[in-house]
């Protein structure tokens, strides 16, 4: 939405025209603010200024923003409580349910303090929603209350966070109070992949599981520049999750597969569990080389920029830990900002001619691939954007070396014709040689293939440059929804990595149908890894590697690679076409890589409906995961 003061509009035809576009004025007086929706009442508005001139803009009217469209909300704390709570929970009663649906939203709360003590604001997220604060630093937005995701319903005994994906939570403070909420009391963050929490104060009680229905699965999750004070965090039911560069006051439990990377307070390594020491607990002291996703906010001035954080080395702790940010603005004004009705050629053009991009929320149905040619360019989406390619084509791809490239907040879906890929950074390793110092970085980059209509691609994403870290990605094959089978939501390898130095935080690659991850680069780090294979393999013969090798592996780290490292790695079978149908290995690496390459490398038998399992661990290391064994992790400590 985009909002400007009456003040503002130079006259009655430039006020027709922007009403008639849907344009949503907002005007403050010396009387309680006014809120007009519609030309008629905004018409009565402009007339009753006009009649009383001793009314007069407030000294803090908010500021005056770009269009970003009809789905973008933004609330300041002059609002009445009443009309926020109205918005954001008529959008949570669309969205908790719609998780194929084409809606999109941002909920965007500039600086300033919401709720109060005897009057919290408390809401719910759901699909395709994404709340932010528009501060500089997380304190500058303050809730009294709480923003929460809980369990779906799907029948009696059936509640679940399983499919509780695509939303996000960032850049403010939650002072939870929840009075009243009886089992819900507190900040309930049930959610499962591509669900990020990103530079977030919690003050107070917080559970990742939603342990007031039943049976609450929980397949989550990730979250990174966080701080929680106040009480230990319920992980519960959370299989795997990964917690970067943050700090806690506690964490209750591990299940499969939890990760800690440059986290204060972060439980001390125990892989597997044990009762010495709890677990499972996979430990880094510090991130090796991190970048934080790029936000947008308002300054002191009322001008809205987007701040680009500074890469840092060897971190611990959150970036505003000790003040702000280190990092640096670029103004509104260097950015194109799309809608869904602005063509791919147009969307080029605008970042050839050296703009920055802001998506904003909506599906894009794309002609022809979206290019990104400069180097240090940021493509930011707003409210989970998502982009469709119609013609076989990529839908979005960084040219040449993609220096200092920042893409984040995007959802890529396969369209109706193959892709090669869904998204390419770099064009051919060669040319690709780029400066460490100024990595490019996906923050929250997701991949569907199938799910909410019938699509393929090849590749989700190939990663050819150097230097790029790779920061919460989901790759999903659909394994439920619509278009969903072996022949029809084809897709080969979720993650093709051929860059050298390539850093990856919260890596999910879930169900493709030969190799989930290849890495061909040598100086690679993973942190975290989580995987499904695909469920629907039709028979043994319909998936083989080679002659005599069963299945595909799901991390393929190629022969000629000589230097790379993992961390807290997790593959996972559940075979549902009621044949037996065995993979011979779920990590497959070069034997002659140095010692102690590969930590906390795991494999789950998930479901006793399921049948045959993964025989190996890491090439023919690690014992098998059957019938025998489900739900029982398989581990390798270290490997070779």
């Amino acid at each position: 939405m985009r909002i400007r003061s009456l003040a503002l509009f130079k006259s009655k035809r430039e006020f027709k025209s922007n009403c008639s576009r849907g344009v949503i004025m907002r005007v403050s007086f010396r009387v309680p603010l006014l809120v007009a929706r519609n030309c008629a009442t905004l018409g009565v508005l402009l007339a009753a200024s006009l009649a009383l001139p001793s009314y007069t803009r407030s000294a803090t009217s908010s500021p005056i923003q770009p269009n970003f469209g009809a789905n973008i909300y933004i609330f300041n704390p002059s609002m009445p409580q009443s009309e926020i709570q109205a918005t954001v929970d008529s959008i949570a009663s669309q969205q908790v349910s719609n998780q194929f649906g084409t809606q999109r939203y941002a909920l965007l709360f500039e600086p300033g303090t919401y709720g109060s003590s005897t009057n919290p604001l408390n809401f719910q997220v759901g699909y395709y929603t994404a709340v932010a604060g528009l501060g500089l630093s997380p304190g500058d937005v303050v809730i009294n209350g709480s923003i929460y995701v809980r369990n779906q319903c799907f029948g009696p005994g059936n509640c679940i966070a399983l499919v509780n994906f695509w939303r996000s939570l960032s850049n403010l403070t939650i002072n939870v109070n929840t009075p009243g909420f009886g089992c819900y009391s507190g900040e309930f963050w049930a959610v499962s992949q591509a669900a990020p929490m990103r530079r977030v104060h919690v003050n107070g009680f917080a559970t990742l599981m939603d342990y007031c229905s039943g049976p609450s699965y929980a397949s989550g999750g990730f979250m990174a520049d966080v701080e929680f004070d106040g009480s230990t965090i319920v992980n519960g039911s959370q299989q795997q999750w990964m917690v970067r560069n943050s700090k806690l006051d506690g964490w209750t439990n591990g299940v499969w597969n939890q990760v800690f990377s440059g986290v204060v307070g972060a439980p001390a390594q125990c892989f597997p569990s044990q009762k010495s020491c709890g677990g499972p607990y996979t430990t880094l002291a510090t991130s090796p080389v991190t970048r934080e996703a790029p936000y947008l906010y308002i300054d002191s001035s009322g001008n809205y920029n987007v701040f680009v954080p500074s890469v840092q080395l060897n971190s611990l702790g959150t970036t505003w830990a000790a003040g702000a940010t280190p990092g640096t603005s670029i103004p509104i004004q260097s950015f194109f900002i799309a809608s869904p009705t602005d063509s791919a050629a147009s969307t080029t053009a605008a970042l050839a001619s050296g703009k920055n991009l802001i998506l904003t929320p909506g599906v894009y149905p794309l002609d022809q691939t979206i290019e990104i040619t400069h180097p240090d360019t940021v493509v930011l989406g707003l409210g989970f954007p998502t982009l469709i390619p119609q013609k076989g084509q990529i839908a979005m791809r960084s040219v040449g070396g993609a220096k200092g490239v920042m893409i984040s907040g995007i959802l890529f879906d396969a369209g109706p014709i193959t892709s090669p890929a869904l998204l390419e950074i770099g064009t051919g390793h060669a040319g690709s040689k780029t400066d460490a110092s100024d990595p490019s970085v996906l923050s929250d980059v997701f991949f569907r293939i199938g799910g909410a209509a019938a699509g393929s691609a090849t590749n989700s994403l190939i990663v050819n440059s150097d230097n790029v870290i790779l920061d919460d990605i989901w790759a999903w094959r659909a394994d439920h929804g619509n278009g969903v089978g072996w022949t029809s939501n084809t897709a080969d390898t979720g993650v093709i990595v051929n860059g050298d130095n390539v850093t990856a935080y919260g890596l999910f690659v879930e169900h493709y149908q030969k190799y989930e991850v290849i890495w061909n680069g040598n100086g690679g780090t993973t942190v975290f890894f989580q995987n499904e294979m695909p469920y629907d393999p039709p028979s043994q013969a319909a998936w083989m590697e080679a002659p005599g090798v069963n299945g595909w592996a799901a991390f393929k780290v190629a022969d000629n690679v000589t230097s790379v490292s993992g961390y807290g790695m997790g593959s996972y079978s559940f075979f549902n076409q009621g044949v037996p149908i065995y993979a011979a290995h779920a990590f497959e690496v070069p034997t002659t890589l140095p010692a102690s390459s590969l930590h906390d490398l795991l494999t789950i038998f998930l479901s006793t409906a399921g049948s045959g399992g993964i025989l190996n661990v890491v090439n023919d290391t690690g014992g098998s995961s059957t019938i025998a064994n489900p739900d029982v992790p398989v581990t390798v400590v270290s490997y070779p």
